[in-house]
């Protein structure tokens, strides 16, 4: 591509966000992980159209930071070579002139940008990078960029961020505001928190349309796929099971792949691109951890805004959902990790501190039926006895309480009050 290509590419791009007002934005409390003198690269992973670019933007902005922006998710970049950055990084000083930060979007689209990349922190200029793969800016980040980065995993809204931008009063205690959050989560629970879908005329085709390029575009393309149908036929399988465990031979029989090693294969391949999100059986057993899984998906609207959905008001799964990605948002920062337990009973989420069990979790919507109350409870008693944990936590849509059983203390908490107290 000639030069002058190249800056006229970068000339429009600048002026697309120029244009940006970032007061329109939502706070997001990711903003909070950016390094902003750091030298290492700060790189933001997470699905399609969760706001990465936005918070990117809208950090550097507010900090009134000078900075080179190039989108490499533009189509007139789509066959650029890595040999082809130097001059493009050219093109960039041409139109930016002597800045000392970059900001890359979607980068991983361009072979070999890790070389690039790390050539530019080299030299300590502040690099700025977002990518919808986890594998490849995150399972693979610290072979690529050598330990200097700063990683933060950004997910579609929460459930108080959803309350911001819809003016939900989060802080009041009348009867009308809390019926008012109640009733925001329980349409945040079908609608989901995709920054872009909300007040869209069509947010089922805006839902369809991103699907299609994450299997396309974040998954075909890079993996070389053959069978695209069966992998988009499984992918809308296991959301339509989302909160439930994954059996891989089941996947094999269901979509007669020659091995359960292709359903394995299509099954990372959908969480490397951040669609769903793996959560592993606790174990001290590694094999065990390895190979027993649930899946959740990584936001609600592509349960409901999708075609071939089967459970558009499974509330308590949705609810489950919820409480896991606001958890992994939680623990991140914390290093603490997640997990569930199996043992002729089942615990939601384990919080696991170096290899110690420090809070057990159950959701449940509602315990108005004894057998619910009793399963969820009881589950939470043999957990603690199990793992010698005293920290039992019972998330539901009813009024917060304790109760009591035997030693064991479990604080119910409605989910509402959980969500938004982080």
């Amino acid at each position: 591509m000639e030069q002058e290509e190249f800056i006229q590419i970068l000339l429009d791009q600048k002026n697309e966000i120029e244009e940006v007002d970032i007061h329109k934005y939502c706070d997001r409390k990711e903003e909070q992980q950016f390094e902003l003198n750091s030298l290492l690269a700060q790189v933001v992973i997470g699905v399609r159209r969760s706001g990465k670019s936005t918070l990117c933007l809208k950090f550097l902005k507010q900090n009134k930071i000078d900075f080179i922006y190039i989108n490499f998710d533009d189509e007139r970049l789509v066959n650029l070579k890595g040999e082809e950055l130097n001059n493009l990084l050219e093109a960039a000083y041409t139109v930016y002139g002597n800045v000392d930060y970059m900001f890359f979007d979607e980068i991983q689209n361009i072979p070999n940008w890790n070389l690039f990349v790390n050539r530019l922190l080299r030299q300590k200029l502040h690099i700025f990078i977002t990518g919808s793969n986890a594998k490849l800016l995150s399972g693979e980040l610290s072979t690529y960029l050598t330990g200097r980065y700063n990683e933060i995993v950004l997910y579609p809204f929460s459930f108080s961020e959803y309350c911001q931008i819809n003016n939900v009063d989060i802080k009041n205690k009348t009867t009308k505001a809390v019926a008012l959050r109640t009733k925001a989560l329980n349409d945040y629970l079908l609608i989901g928190g995709l920054p872009e879908i909300f007040n869209l005329e069509n947010p089922k085709k805006y839902v369809m349309s991103l699907l299609n390029s994450i299997i396309k575009k974040d998954i075909s393309k890079r993996f070389k796929v053959r069978y695209i149908d069966a992998l988009n036929s499984m992918a809308n399988h296991l959301i339509n099971n989302f909160s439930q465990e994954v059996v891989l031979n089941k996947l094999k029989d269901i979509f007669s792949f020659g091995s359960s090693h292709t359903a394995e294969n299509y099954y990372s391949y959908l969480k490397e691109a951040y669609l769903l999100l793996g959560l592993k059986k606790f174990s001290y057993k590694s094999r065990e951890r390895i190979y027993n899984e649930k899946a959740y998906v990584v936001d609600l609207a592509f349960v409901s805004q999708r075609e071939n959905t089967f459970n558009p008001e499974n509330m308590g799964w949705r609810l489950e959902n919820v409480i896991y990605i606001e958890l992994l948002r939680r623990c991140h920062s914390k290093s603490l990790e997640i997990f569930y337990a199996k043992n002729g009973y089942e615990i939601d989420f384990l919080i696991v501190d170096m290899g110690k069990v420090v809070q057990l979790i159950q959701v449940a919507l509602n315990l108005s039926s004894k057998r619910t109350y009793n399963r969820e409870t009881n589950s939470l008693i043999k957990g603690a006895e199990k793992y010698n944990c005293k920290d039992l936590l019972l998330i539901t849509m009813e009024k917060s309480e304790d109760i009591v059983i035997n030693d064991y203390t479990i604080k119910k908490v409605n989910a509402v009050i959980w969500l938004l107290n982080s």
